[in-house]
């Protein structure tokens, strides 16, 4: 069985963590940066999230990658490398080619990165990291969060007492696989609103939103903590300090021009690297350390 110790660390630490490499991931589009990138979130999806991942990155995002890299050239020509017309005398540049691969990789890279995002930072980690300074919209955000995963379940719960019961959405004709539709999607916003109430009156007798109410936490930052604090914060300073001497400058339009591999930007990269792998490096060499302390017994 996978141990994930980095989810298990403080919420602060995994917050920092997810910011900076979302941040970086979604401003830089070197193309090495994007390939590093892309394949760290991609190991980490699928060390966190297992098949769930698989089946993102088939259904969803193989899709999405191709799609855009059509599309791109399609609608834009600009770029000085032509390499044919389309039949309409519009300009198949290699540039737009390039560019479309490039912004097709970084969303992927960004969707893996938040489906890691919702594995790691659950609805009790947002309400504990902004509860004190943004109560009301900490407590929409997690019950938006945990809204999804139950309506999920229930949907499931619903669609297989009406299927036992022959009313289930692919039973009977056409206008009764819509009527049975709509009574599925009646019972389920019922459930939706008797839950709001529920979860209203619930807060309202706990408290909430009065003046002085305490919270309970378990969390506690200890110095494991504080020492994956100071390396995560140190390797995101050093990749901006790289940034603003544009170690890693690299553009697309009007041609495709940028060092890739000098000595300031393979710093970048190692230290790039090293930030958006520290999930993985966490939960493996944890993993080593258990099956080691498991061999001795």
């Amino acid at each position: 069985m996978m141990k994930d110790t980095f989810s298990n660390m403080h919420p602060f630490i995994n917050f920092i963590f997810f910011a900076l490499t979302i941040g970086f991931t979604m401003f830089i589009m070197n193309p090495v940066c994007l390939a590093v990138s892309f394949s760290c979130a991609l190991v980490t999806a699928l060390y966190l999230n297992g098949k769930k991942a698989v089946r993102l990155s088939l259904v969803f995002l193989l899709p999405m990658i191709l799609l855009i890299v059509l599309i791109n050239p399609v609608f834009n020509h600009e770029g000085m490398t032509i390499l044919t017309y389309f039949p309409w005398d519009n300009p198949l540049t290699l540039e737009s080619i390039v560019y479309g691969i490039a912004s097709a990789f970084l969303l992927s890279s960004t969707v893996l990165w938040f489906s890691s995002f919702n594995a790691v930072i659950t609805s009790d980690k947002v309400v504990f990291l902004f509860g004190r300074i943004m109560p009301s919209l900490s407590l929409v955000i997690s019950m938006a969060l945990r809204f999804v995963p139950r309506f999920s379940a229930q949907m499931k719960l619903v669609r297989n007492a009406q299927h036992t019961i022959g009313r289930d959405i692919n039973e009977g004709t056409l206008f009764q696989r819509i009527r049975n539709a709509v009574k599925i999607l009646s019972i389920m916003i019922t459930w939706s609103l008797e839950n709001a109430i529920e979860t209203a009156d619930s807060m309202k007798s706990r408290g909430h939103g009065l003046k002085g109410r305490t919270s309970y936490s378990l969390y506690k930052f200890d110095k494991r903590d504080a020492f994956m604090l100071c390396t995560i914060l140190f390797t995101g300073l050093v990749l901006m300090i790289l940034l603003f001497t544009n170690a890693i400058k690299f553009r697309y339009y009007p041609s495709i021009k940028g060092d890739l591999f000098t000595v300031q930007s393979v710093i970048f990269y190692i230290f790039y690297t090293f930030l958006m792998l520290i999930p993985l490096s966490v939960n493996i060499g944890e993993g080593i350390k258990w099956k080691h302390m498991q061999s001795r017994i």
